[in-house]
């Protein structure tokens, strides 16, 4: 399910994120970029690893490895874009049948 919503996300994340998943809803900033079918398959792919880590350890490992990278002298930018999580959703955003052939717990290979 696709929830526009500009209050939210920006209440969120700022300018960062033109996109965010929260189980089970992908909110997006404007109609215009829910037709990215790209973006939405990168938060697709979202939704994918948190139901693998029954929601609620998606959230804590993604808030741990933000952390981590944050203390090891990250940019805000840069952590995000170390998390194993975004490594993933990233390099196979643009792969619309990543889906159909992705392996349980992929994001693993991700990881530094």
């Amino acid at each position: 399910m696709i929830i526009v919503s500009r209050k939210l996300i920006k209440l969120l994340t700022g300018n960062f994120a033109i996109a965010l998943t929260v189980w089970p809803f992908i909110f997006i900033r404007s109609k215009h970029h829910s037709k990215n079918h790209i973006l939405i398959n990168h938060e697709n792919i979202h939704l994918r690893q948190q139901v693998e880590l029954l929601i609620v350890f998606f959230y804590i490992w993604y808030s741990i490895e933000y952390l981590v990278y944050r203390m090891q002298g990250k940019s805000k930018l840069e952590a995000y874009h170390k998390i194993s999580f975004e490594k993933e959703a990233y390099a196979k955003e643009s792969n619309i049948h990543y889906l159909k052939e992705r392996k349980l717990f992929a994001f693993i290979k991700y990881l530094n």
